[in-house]
């Protein structure tokens, strides 16, 4: 979880220990290189050993429950459009902090982790106190080839992350019109879809658009000091202003022991139904149509 944007708010923290990062774990995977590093009390999962700059996901050790990363906390704006997710779908697993949340909030719901990588999978589990019962699973595959037999078994999820980084940006073959189209084909009724994804990507434009098309108007969820974006898409309609008041009363007590302020969280969702940021003619990224040149930042 995920990428180089994340890196602003841990060298703050790097910035003030009182020592040099040490690496406690390091392998080659058959997917990338994987160190996990700690710098005092904060313990970070990151893909690339020449730069180290990339964190994927970071824990304090002695505040296991309270998030790192501001990306994770924005993804809980879900709970604002949703009540009492029961199945839950995760793809990309990083150091499983958004499953160990979830699954202690909602403990009644199960939840399918989906992680291509297996060592990412062993070392969430050696390092990040990642949680696995009967209700909470890790599933060793590609992200597209699950939804697309979850489609075939008709698997219906009522809350679906997007989470999967190859260390530079999102795979492109899970950022394309084709796999959104499966995706929705997975979507609970009621269900929403949150997408960790960045407000100063080059793909802005397009991912918001190929987002648009198969979902219609969604809700760019994004604070103003960090370039990170949580796209809430797939719902039928938003809730009324009284309706998230009343879910941020319920939501403020549950989510403050992981340091998730809901209330001003809220304030940074936006819906695009009236401030759709992209040209209209912007082309959408397909199979067919997805150029790896416009992931350079």
């Amino acid at each position: 979880m995920r990428n180089y944007f994340h890196l602003i708010a841990v060298l703050a923290l790097f910035a003030s220990a009182p020592t040099m990062a040490d690496i406690i774990h390091k392998e080659r995977s058959l997917y990338r290189n994987i160190l996990v590093e700690e710098n005092g009390d904060l313990r970070c999962l990151k893909f690339d050993e020449k730069t180290r700059t990339s964190s994927q996901s970071c824990m304090y050790v002695s505040k296991p429950k309270e998030l790192v990363f501001n990306y994770t906390k924005l993804t809980f704006a879900s709970l604002l459009m949703i009540d009492n997710p029961q199945n839950v779908l995760i793809i990309g697993l990083g150091g499983g902090t958004l499953s160990n949340v979830i699954h202690q909030l909602y403990p009644q719901a199960s939840i399918e982790n989906v992680e291509i990588d297996p060592a990412v999978i062993k070392v969430a589990r050696d390092y990040f106190d990642f949680i696995e019962t009967e209700k909470v699973t890790a599933k060793v595959q590609d992200g597209r080839i699950f939804i697309k037999r979850a489609a075939i078994k008709k698997e219906q999820y009522d809350w679906i992350i997007l989470d999967a980084f190859n260390g530079d940006y999102i795979p492109e073959h899970l950022l394309t019109k084709e796999f959104f189209d499966e995706i929705k084909s997975v979507l609970a009724p009621n269900g929403i879809i949150a997408a960790n994804t960045f407000s100063s990507s080059k793909l802005y434009q397009h991912e918001s658009a190929t987002y648009h098309a198969v979902f219609g108007d969604f809700i760019n969820v994004t604070t103003e000091k960090n370039s990170n974006r949580i796209i809430l898409a797939g719902f039928k309609a938003p809730p009324t202003t009284q309706e998230i008041a009343q879910r941020i009363e319920k939501l403020t007590p549950l989510l403050s022991p992981y340091n998730i302020d809901i209330k001003a969280i809220s304030q940074g969702m936006k819906s695009t139904k009236n401030n759709q940021d992209w040209p209209a003619d912007t082309k959408v990224l397909t199979d067919q149509y997805s150029p790896a040149n416009l992931l350079n930042f």
